[in-house]
């Protein structure tokens, strides 16, 4: 046995990667887990895995292993899911989200099986959106990689609830449609609903993926329209987040969304995100509520952290990126009401409901 990596892992959206591409581009969970058995490993994009870190953001442990063989299982784990996996290169690297390579896993370009083990993952209700408070690591993964022929998929242990969440969602995603192009092609053309957007909502990325699964159209639409209306839209939706979620009366925020307004840089503490969250969890003034929000793999959040991303995303640059981030922060914080929010935002903005896309 080689122990290849054992400390911290910094999760981020509920995700880590292994990938054995010479350009890693980490798959989303649509095509990951597309067909898949066991939701928390998606292998379904070759030379790949998607790994469901359990806790949204913060710390894991993690220990990754090569084994010239099966080994033994150990009972001290939680939830265990197995899955075929061959690299496309010598050089296999496990990845956190948004973040360099943790370890470089060396694996031959041949059939091999990994095992993920996972056992405290059900902490991350108690810990959502706190875990910069938390001492150490919450819960604990286990990577194993072994040679071996390909076989199915397999659940072998499973008893957190986080891990039967993942289960349902992945086996709820259908496989990769036959057609022409790669797998690679296919598995982006699903995870953006069956279509390609433009090129510049693809540049987007996380905030715009979100938004497929709920109104595909009105991703479009905001594509579409004009960067005036696009800004118009983004400062909006800030607007409705920090409603939502009763933070837009606060007396360090309310600055804040009036310099948003007028267009003019966030002030502190939204100059630094470090500084807002930090200000954020010590304000006991501000009521914490969860979220009904149905999402499926990362529990009931707070609505009031799920609006927060909503302001810094609203003043970016780029008025196209500007009006995504806060209307999917929007949503979020509306939880299953986000329909009527969508609603509203065609109301306010007629132009999202003509379907007519400006030339490129």
């Amino acid at each position: 046995m080689r122990r290849v990596y054992s400390g911290e892992l910094a999760a981020a959206h509920g995700w880590f990667h292994v990938d054995s591409h010479r350009r890693p581009l980490g798959p989303g969970p649509a095509k990951a887990c597309a067909g898949d058995v066991d939701g928390p490993c998606g292998a379904a994009v070759p030379g790949r895995l998607l790994l469901g870190a359990g806790l949204r953001t913060g710390r894991v442990g993690l220990t990754v292993e090569v084994h010239g063989a099966a080994p033994p299982l150990d009972d001290g784990w939680d939830d265990v899911v197995e899955a075929s996996f061959r690299p496309v290169s010598p050089s296999t690297a496990v990845l956190p989200c948004g973040h360099g390579v943790l370890c470089e896993v060396d694996l031959p370009p041949a059939d091999h099986r990994v095992r993920c083990c996972g056992r405290g993952t059900d902490r991350r209700e108690e810990t959502e959106f706190t875990a910069a408070g938390v001492a150490g690591p919450v819960g604990h993964y286990l990577l194993q990689f072994w040679p071996a022929p390909p076989a199915a998929d397999r659940v072998v242990r499973q008893t957190s609830r986080g891990a039967e969440v993942r289960h349902r969602h992945g086996r709820s995603l259908p496989p990769l449609p036959p057609g022409q192009g790669t797998a690679r092609d296919r598995a982006e053309t699903l995870s953006w609903g069956g279509r390609l957007p433009s090129p510049r909502v693809r540049e987007v990325g996380g905030d715009a993926r979100g938004l497929v699964p709920l109104d595909r159209e009105l991703l479009d639409a905001v594509d579409a329209v004009c960067p005036a209306t696009q800004r118009s839209l983004a400062r909006w939706a800030a607007h409705r987040a920090f409603t939502a979620a009763g933070l837009d009366d606060v007396d360090w925020i309310t600055p804040a969304l009036a310099a948003l307004d007028r267009g003019e840089p966030l002030p502190a503490p939204f100059d630094d995100p470090r500084r807002a969250w930090e200000r954020f969890f010590t304000d006991d003034r501000i009521t914490r509520t969860p979220s009904d929000a149905s999402d499926k793999c990362h529990g009931n959040p707070l609505r009031q952290a799920m609006a927060m991303p909503a302001l810094r995303a609203a003043a970016e640059p780029d008025p196209l990126r500007a009006a995504l981030g806060a209307l999917f922060a929007a949503a979020v914080t509306h939880g299953t009401d986000y329909p009527a929010l969508f609603a509203e935002a065609r109301r306010e903005f007629p132009a999202l409901g003509r379907g007519v896309r400006r030339p490129r």
